[in-house]
């Protein structure tokens, strides 16, 4: 049922293993870390359009929080009459609150489509830790059998890609080179860290920007609370329990999430700032006027006739 979506991912994720497959160790785990995040880069490229509109919409809903206020103190017992004069003042600004919500729901899909994925490079219907040898004519969606042994292989800084903290002893001893749970925690632990710092900053960023355009509610102060430091804590508890390529894949959709963020606000900010410079009627400067010279002016003397030459004789009366 859901392989529309476990087909698609594995593709991607094939193509970007491919790539750098190709100028690195295809079964390094930096080839398949990097793949895992360009996985995530190639997501947010295509749900950028709807990113942009879902923060237009916030902009848009957090600057008529006045007027909602102003509603809900009117119809204050009545919500059916709260519901069309809210959908009346949505439509009267062209905002679309459903349009917030559709880059949260094309990700979570990807999200368990990726972890179904990596999950899947083991034998169906086997257990992890049995020997890797066993999976090395089991294929994996898009992927073959050389690619399965590829993924199973690859360490990043020492720790299976495939591996959690989690993991139990018999799942570890199915990796070469004796890995240990250590091994996994001083890799897994300061994704895990980095990504719930990320989590935290992005959060942060969006509580700010809506504190600047309303004062918000008993209800929106619990909703910042649990999104500053519930999810962030969220991170840190579930990330023991996934293996390194979803904490590569969180760091990474954590860290895109927060640069997009600030880029997105910084360039909305100045379409805005441009738009109040245009609205606002400013009267044309008069042009520059030199400066008048008051000084008083001296009466020109008349011109005098110039004497006839001089040709000896008396001058005549």
């Amino acid at each position: 049922m859901l392989d529309v979506v476990y087909y698609p991912v594995s593709a991607i994720l094939w193509l970007w293993h491919q790539i750098f497959g190709s100028f690195l160790d295809p079964s390094g785990g930096v080839a398949w870390a990097l793949a895992v995040a360009f996985l995530v880069f190639t997501l947010r490229i295509v749900l950028y359009a709807p990113f942009v509109r879902q923060v237009r919409s916030q902009r848009a809903m957090q600057r008529l929080q006045p007027q909602i206020a102003a509603l809900k103190k009117k119809h204050a017992g009545d919500r059916q009459g709260l519901a069309v004069a809210m959908q009346a003042l949505q439509k009267e600004h062209g905002v679309n609150p459903l349009s917030s919500c559709l880059p949260v729901l094309l990700q979570a899909p990807v999200f368990l489509g990726l972890l179904h994925v990596l999950k899947s490079f083991n034998r169906t219907g086997s257990p992890l830790w049995m020997s890797l040898q066993d999976n090395a004519h089991t294929p994996n969606y898009v992927f073959g059998a050389g690619d399965v042994m590829s993924f199973l292989d690859a360490k990043l800084l020492g720790a299976p890609l495939a591996a959690s903290i989690s993991s139990t002893p018999a799942q570890l001893a199915a990796y070469s080179g004796d890995v240990t749970r250590l091994d996994v925690a001083l890799v897994a632990i300061p994704l895990m860290i980095i990504a719930a710092v990320a989590t935290h900053f992005t959060a942060r960023a969006s509580v700010a920007r809506q504190r600047s355009y309303s004062d918000g509610t008993p209800q929106t102060a619990i909703v910042n609370k649990l999104v500053l430091w519930v999810f962030p804590l969220g991170v840190l508890v579930g990330g023991a329990f996934l293996p390194v390529a979803i904490l590569v894949y969180w760091l990474s959709n954590n860290a895109w999430t927060l640069a997009q963020q600030q880029y997105v606000h910084r360039a909305m900010d100045r379409e805005e700032a441009i738009a109040t410079a245009r609205a606002i009627q400013i009267p044309p400067r008069p042009p520059a006027v030199p400066p008048s010279d008051n000084r008083p002016q001296r009466p020109k003397s008349p011109k005098r006739r110039p004497d006839p030459p001089d040709d000896g004789r008396p001058a005549t009366r």
